[in-house]
């Protein structure tokens, strides 16, 4: 174990999207399987205070955390990996940053100084960085930087990055560089100078990279290691390949393969072990080898960013890794969905989860897919959105409610069976003013959820402002939908299932979020189950017939 925090700094070259957050995760992992408590956290460089009033095809996913903060998904990668709930000091944004400098300069903190990057930007920076390794919980803190080393946007950080290196003293922080070497076809060979640029880049920051890890299509030979550690200034063995995988979960290993941990820890002056992966090998093993398949459709509007679901279908890769099933998703956009073509797009399947999300796009064919999946069988998931769809389906198809809607899509409907939360009415800011974070929930006895969770109170993770109303109740349980999950406190809805279907469960919290690849999720784990129940069942209704 370190007696003092050590920092790791990965910062990124010449593109974005490299892989940083799967890069910071893996090593994060083989150091926390040699025994070093090791957390991660993103300094993100755009102005938003956080990402949750971001389109999805603009940043991917909203994470959410236990303690309600909306962050960026790379802490979902952190979370899966290393199965330890990040917070709200694990995702910095550039926002927050001079939010909490300029409200500190109106309080007259700084005494009537001139306020500036430097040192009064780069010291909140600084003690961001800090708060997570001054807490005493951790031996390690790898700080990812967002962005590209030569961003504007990114100057601040990386400066702060020169100075925190340089205040800790030696063998207490070090920089990882990840940049591209890229194939050239037409040449046939790998190219060193954007690696070369970036780096050199770097260094007119005052920031010299300790380790390059290099991501590539190819090996890379040994010669062309030792030129690039030449022209960076960094030893061979500092020079690290990463390799394109099958999965994203192949990267721990592919690390370790390439020494990536010993360097780090030979750097820090930290004692070096076999990390113990035995349950992380586990799951690759399942996961590679199913013995079986099924098709899941996840219905959303966002379906064009696979980034905009990231959780939800790393979820399914858990899952399916405990059920020995590989679970193939067909993406479905909702607002191409109607009546006309919903028995084409949805009969196949052997499940279908209706996704979160926000606003009145795409309603209608959430709603259809829901008739169709509820009439004909078909084990259904509903989160967040797609629950409040589940209960307005049901409201106008069984109840005869024709015009139920959430208030949210029509403000003026005569039975708003969604309705925003009382909370929400008098809100008028949008970011971080959402039910979020964790809350507790208290199961019925012999529901479908109690027999998933195999206990009677359960927390999970809600981002939403629209909630089941509860006026309606007993008129759609009388119906046959049952709310079988309540908050203790407010008791607001927030499960409901149908007893009579197979296998038929909405859910106004995100459980995706808490899916790890040590604990896959309960609710993600049975879903997979009841769709490969559904497969065999209709592959032998098929083979029956056939006869």
């Amino acid at each position: 174990m370190a007696t003092k925090t050590k920092y790791i700094f990965v910062t990124g070259g010449v593109t974005s999207s490299l892989g940083k957050g799967i890069i910071a995760a893996s090593l994060a992992k083989l150091l926390q399987a040699q025994g070093y408590r090791t957390t991660i956290q993103k300094l993100d460089p755009y102005i938003n205070v956080d990402p949750g009033t971001l389109n999805p095809y603009e940043h991917g996913e909203c994470y959410v955390t236990d303690d309600g903060a909306e962050t960026d998904l790379d802490l979902g990668h952190y979370e899966r990996f290393l199965n330890v709930p990040t917070s709200q000091a694990n995702n910095v944004t550039t926002g927050r940053i001079y939010q909490s400098v300029i409200e500190k300069e109106r309080r007259g903190e700084f005494l009537g100084k001139t306020v500036q990057v430097i040192p009064h930007i780069t010291d909140e920076i600084k003690h961001r960085i800090q708060l997570l390794g001054n807490s005493g919980e951790y031996d390690i803190v790898i700080t990812e930087i967002g962005g590209t080393v030569g961003d504007i946007e990114s100057l601040p950080y990386v400066e702060t990055v020169r100075q925190l290196k340089w205040e800790l003293g030696e063998n207490n922080a070090l920089v990882i560089h990840l940049t591209l070497v890229p194939y050239l076809s037409a040449a046939g060979e790998l190219k060193t100078k954007p690696t070369q640029h970036s780096v050199k880049t770097l260094m007119e920051s005052g920031v010299q990279a300790d380790i390059l890890v290099c991501r590539t299509e190819h090996e890379l030979p040994t010669d062309l290691r030792e030129k690039l550690a030449r022209f960076c200034n960094v030893t061979p063995e500092s020079v690290i390949q990463s390799i394109d995988a099958s999965t994203i979960y192949d990267v721990p290993n592919l690390m370790l393969d390439e020494g990536l941990d010993k360097i780090v820890l030979k750097k820090l002056a930290l004692e070096s072990n076999t990390p113990n992966l035995e349950r992380w090998n586990a799951f690759l093993k399942l996961h590679k080898n199913p013995k079986s398949e099924v098709t899941i459709g996840l219905i959303g509007k966002y379906v064009e960013l696979q980034d905009s679901y990231k959780s939800i279908l790393e979820a399914f890769i858990h899952a399916g890794a405990e059920n020995e099933v590989k679970v193939n998703i067909e993406s479905i956009h909702s607002e191409y969905l109607n009546e006309d073509n919903i028995k084409l797009k949805l009969s196949h399947l052997d499940g279908v989860l209706v996704a979160p999300g926000f606003g009145e796009r795409g309603i209608e064919g959430k709603i259809d897919a829901v008739k169709y999946v509820r009439e004909n069988n078909i084990p259904f998931l509903g989160i967040c959105l797609g629950m409040q769809m589940a209960v307005i389906e049901y409201s106008r198809n069984v109840l005869g409610l024709k015009d139920a809607n959430s208030t949210e899509m029509d403000a003026d409907t005569k039975n708003p069976v969604i309705d925003l939360m009382e909370a929400q009415k008098t809100i008028t800011d949008k970011g971080g003013t959402m039910r979020l974070g964790a809350w507790d929930c208290e199961l019925l006895e012999d529901s479908i959820v109690k027999g998933v969770y195999n206990n009677k109170t359960i927390e999970e993770r809600h981002r939403h402002r629209y909630e089941f109303n509860s006026d309606y109740k007993s008129q759609i349980e009388n119906a046959g939908m049952i709310a079988t999950g309540l908050n203790p406190e407010t008791k607001l809805v927030e499960i409901v299932e149908i007893p009579s279907h197979p296998w038929f469960v909405g859910v106004q919290y995100h459980p995706e979020y808490k899916s790890t690849v040590a604990n896959p999720h309960p609710l993600f784990v049975a879903f997979v189950k009841a769709a490969s129940k559904h497969n065999k069942n209709v592959k032998g209704a098929t083979m029956a017939q056939n006869k």
